[in-house]
Formats: structure tokens, C-alpha cells, sequence
């Protein structure tokens, strides 16, 4: 049976629709709040600040909780498919997600403080599959590299394919190009890093 939402899911949920459509800046707490049907003030009895809730937002529905669900999973599992499966899972929430990614890469620019969120979470995102990488290190996998290095060149790999293709052209990627991109992608990543 589905847990009734709370007031703070429905906050976030709201926060997720507005800064999909309008940007960190663009959107105002009291549009959120009429869109989560409580009052201003409820919000902020529940998020100190709009940065606070715009964290909050990236904290519950970006990769990073799907990437700290998925390694211990991906354990035993060939390195080639652990990654294919990071990468693929990667580009869905990406997909899933594309005008937030979209706006917030605009408004990135013009913020200081989306810009510190942005990067405390990407940071946390690197460390995360480094530490994936400094496992299989361990375990004689992979040849000795700087694990949070590479685990920047793979995200860039996939967020620079995504963001090029969805969000600059605006072209919906298929099934077929997103699979064929994957094993490239996967494959010169692969040869870079095992011994």
C-alpha cells in the first residue's frame, strides 16, 4: 500500500514542477506553495529558504540517490554491465528530468548560490563512483588512475552526449542511438581504466 504524501512531499513535488518550468530563479516560493496547496508560510516551516528547498529538490531527484541505491547492486556484476547500468540509469533520470537540467544550466550562470548547490552535489556524485572505482582497484580490476578524475571524464562522457542532443537540439534520443552511444561510450571507457 502507497504512504499517503506529507505536506513535505508535496512541497518538493511542487518545487520539482515549478524549477522544471521556470528555473531556480524564475520561481517564487509562493507559486510553490499554491501549487503543493498550502500557505507560504507552511513551506518555509518546512524548508528555512528557497535554497534550502532547491537542495532539498536536487538531494531527492537527481542521480545521486539512484547511483547510492545502485552500487551496492552492481558489485559482483562485470565492470562492463555495472557501468552500462550506471550510464543507462544515469541518462534516464537525465531524460526524465531534461527541463530542469536544462533550465538550471541556464540559470547557473547567474547564481551564486545554485552554483555552490550544483557543485556540492556533482562533487558528492564524483566521490560516490570513485569510490566504486578505488573498490575495483583494490580488487586488481582496474589499473591504478585517479578514481575521482575518472569518475568526472565518465559522467562528462554521458552528460555532454545528453545534454548536446536533448537539450540543445531538443532531439528525443531512441533506443537504438542511446544503446549504440552506452557501448561506445562504455567500451573506450572500459579499455582506458582495466588492466
Amino acid at each position: 500500500m502507497k504512504r499517503k504524501a506529507t505536506t513535505r512531499d508535496r512541497i518538493l513535488e511542487a518545487a520539482l514542477n515549478v524549477f522544471s518550468m521556470k528555473g531556480y530563479i524564475g520561481a517564487t516560493t509562493r507559486e510553490i506553495a499554491g501549487l503543493a496547496g498550502v500557505a507560504e508560510v507552511t513551506l518555509f516551516r518546512n524548508f528555512s529558504s528557497k535554497e534550502k528547498l532547491f537542495e532539498e529538490v536536487v538531494s531527492r531527484y537527481s542521480f545521486l540517490p539512484a547511483l547510492k541505491g545502485l552500487l551496492p547492486e552492481l558489485q559482483d556484476r562485470p565492470y562492463r554491465d555495472a557501468l552500462s547500468e550506471i550510464a543507462r540509469r544515469f541518462l534516464a533520470i537525465m531524460n526524465e528530468r531534461r527541463h530542469l537540467v536544462r533550465i538550471v544550466q541556464g540559470d547557473i550562470h547567474h547564481s551564486e548560490k545554485l552554483r555552490d548547490i550544483f557543485y556540492l552535489f556533482t562533487d558528492e556524485m564524483f566521490r560516490t563512483l570513485a569510490s566504486y572505482f578505488r573498490r575495483m582497484q583494490g580488487r586488481g580490476v582496474l589499473r591504478t588512475f585517479d578514481a575521482k578524475a575518472a569518475s568526472r571524464a565518465f559522467f562528462g562522457m554521458f552528460f555532454s552526449y545528453f545534454y548536446r542532443e536533448e537539450c540543445i537540439a531538443k532531439k528525443n534520443i531512441g533506443k537504438a542511438d542511446l544503446d549504440r552511444m552506452v557501448n561506445e561510450f562504455v567500451d573506450i571507457f572500459v579499455r582506458g581504466t582495466m588492466k
